[in-house]
C-alpha cells in the first residue's frame, strides 16, 4: 500500500502593493498557499463592516478566487457579518471560486446556525483546515445559500 501525499499549506506571504486593500482597523488580507485569507478581528457591526467589505470585495473579485474568512479573533459581530459572508459567498459562487470560513467560538457558530449559513459555509477550526478541505470540495457554484 502506498501513501497518499496531502497538500501542505505554507506560511503567509505578503501581498504586492495595491493588490488588495491596506489593513484596516478590523481586517487584514494575506496570501497563503494560493488562498486569499481575510482575517477579521475586533468588533464588527454596521459601523465597521464597510472596511471589512473592502477586503472581501477585493478578495472575491477575481474569477476562481479561493478565499478564506478567518473569524477567530472577532470579539463581537452582528448581522452585518452575516450579510458580508452571504455577499462574499455569492460573489465567489458567481465566479466559480471557493469561500471557506474559520470559526471556533461556540457563540459565533450559533449565530451562523441561526442565520442558516453554517450549512453552506461549513466552518473550519483553522485556516489550514479550511484550505485543505477546499482542495477536496466541489466548486462553490454547487452550494446553495
Amino acid at each position: 500500500m502506498g501513501t497518499t501525499a496531502r497538500p501542505s499549506v505554507s506560511a503567509p506571504l505578503p501581498l504586492p502593493p495595491g493588490l488588495l486593500p491596506d489593513r484596516c482597523c478590523n481586517a487584514r488580507t494575506y496570501l497563503m498557499h494560493g488562498f486569499t485569507v481575510v482575517e477579521v478581528h475586533g468588533a464588527v457591526d454596521l459601523a465597521t463592516a464597510p472596511g471589512v467589505q473592502l477586503h472581501l470585495d477585493a478578495a472575491t473579485q477575481p474569477a476562481g478566487a479561493r478565499v478564506i474568512v478567518d473569524l477567530r479573533t472577532v470579539e463581537f459581530f452582528d448581522c452585518a457579518v452575516l450579510t458580508l459572508l452571504c455577499r462574499a459567498h455569492r460573489r465567489v459562487r458567481e465566479r466559480e471560486g471557493h469561500l471557506g470560513v474559520v470559526c471556533v467560538r461556540p457563540w459565533h457558530r450559533r449565530i451562523l446556525m441561526a442565520g442558516r449559513l453554517d450549512a453552506f459555509l461549513q466552518p473550519a477550526r483553522t485556516v489550514e483546515e479550511a484550505a485543505l478541505s477546499a482542495l477536496t470540495l466541489p466548486v462553490s457554484g454547487d452550494n446553495q445559500p
